[in-house]
């Protein structure tokens, strides 16, 4: 039940916003700052959920590449996954200029492109793909004020700059494999981008934003994914996941249906005997073993070093052969 105020708590009240003492606008910010406006214009496409994994993913594809930039560039970084957001494509279109590089990749399912699919876009600031290049190159990665806003790379330097995107595009798709089998081509670098309309302005994109740290630089790595090719990994991962719940008797099937084809060494033993090593040297062909059982006798067969059925030996078409007579259960296999 609320608190129901007296006559004098609500005079004290009044008197003391006539007076000033108490500001009711900053209650009234206070208060506004609670809320967040929705913009139906451009509802959310995509749940918190599945903004979760797209950042645990992203935060997997940072560990994957750290390793290897490391390895490459002979130094350390550090790269964090800073922000996971859905946008506008003009919201990102935006933030670059005339002098940015743009890579574009393709989405690949079962190792095929769709031919109008839109593109995955990278972003890597110029200042950190300069110091890296630098750091290829046997640098320091230093550049101090060397670089001025507006820089556009040379050939050369766009070269460096599609060698080392391509290597790290590559992993991204194991970054995806615990939900859905994934492979990102690299298709070719823009140096204008704001030339490139692949997408529309007012499609919904997710932006991924990681933050890449040397010593001496530091740099933002921006990836654009493409609302309608999220939309169809997500469709993808949800059939899988149905298809997954509902058909286990098909898995087993399939399986055994691998394990039919496998290949095993089946061994016949004849019989056990000791002999000393001077038996051994002075053995010749056409001399005969005592084994200490008669032919007919029991002999045994192993499936990789285990025994699993007992037999007797014979002859079949001319060949030798073995007649199965009792197949062991796991709690009676023997050795004899």
């Amino acid at each position: 039940m609320a608190e129901v105020l007296s006559q004098s708590q609500i005079d004290a009240l009044l008197n003391a916003a006539r007076s000033g003492e108490m500001d009711l606008s900053a209650s009234a910010e206070k208060n506004d700052k609670k809320y967040r406006k929705y913009d139906f214009y451009s509802p959310r496409k995509f749940t918190k959920d599945r903004l979760k994994m797209l950042n645990g993913i992203f935060e997997n594809y940072t560990r994957i590449i750290n390793s290897r930039i490391n390895a490459q560039l002979h130094t350390t970084c550090e790269m964090q996954v800073e922000s996971v957001e859905e946008q506008r494509y003009y919201e990102f279109s935006n933030g670059l200029s005339e002098g940015d590089v743009l890579t574009l990749s393709d989405v690949c399912v079962d190792q095929r492109a769709e031919p109008d699919a839109q593109p995955v876009l990278f972003h890597y600031t110029t200042t950190l793909m300069l110091s890296m290049m630098d750091r290829l190159m046997g640098g320091d990665g230093d550049l101090g004020n060397k670089i001025s806003g507006g820089y556009s790379m040379t050939n050369l330097e766009l070269k460096l700059y599609e060698s080392m995107v391509k290597d790290m595009i590559t992993p991204l798709g194991s970054s995806w494999e615990n939900y859905v089998d994934l492979d990102f081509q690299f298709r070719r670098v823009e140096t204008n981008p704001t030339l490139v309309q692949l997408i529309g302005l007012d499609e919904t994109v997710v932006i991924v934003g990681i933050n890449i740290r040397f010593s001496n630089c530091e740099g933002r790595l921006n990836i654009c994914l493409p609302g309608l090719t999220l939309t169809n990994i997500f469709t993808q991962i949800a059939a899988a996941n149905q298809t997954g719940r509902g058909s286990g008797e098909d898995n087993r099937q399939e399986i055994m249906g691998i394990l039919r084809d496998s290949e095993l060494d089946v061994v016949a033993e004849l019989g056990r005997t000791k002999l000393q090593l001077q038996d051994i040297y002075f053995l010749h062909p056409g001399d005969v073993i005592d084994l200490g059982q008669p032919a007919t006798g029991t002999i045994q067969l192993y499936v990789g070093n285990a025994p699993w059925f007992s037999g007797k030996i014979g002859t079949q078409n001319k060949n030798m052969a073995v007649k199965i007579m009792e197949t062991y259960d796991n709690q009676g296999r023997r050795e004899q």
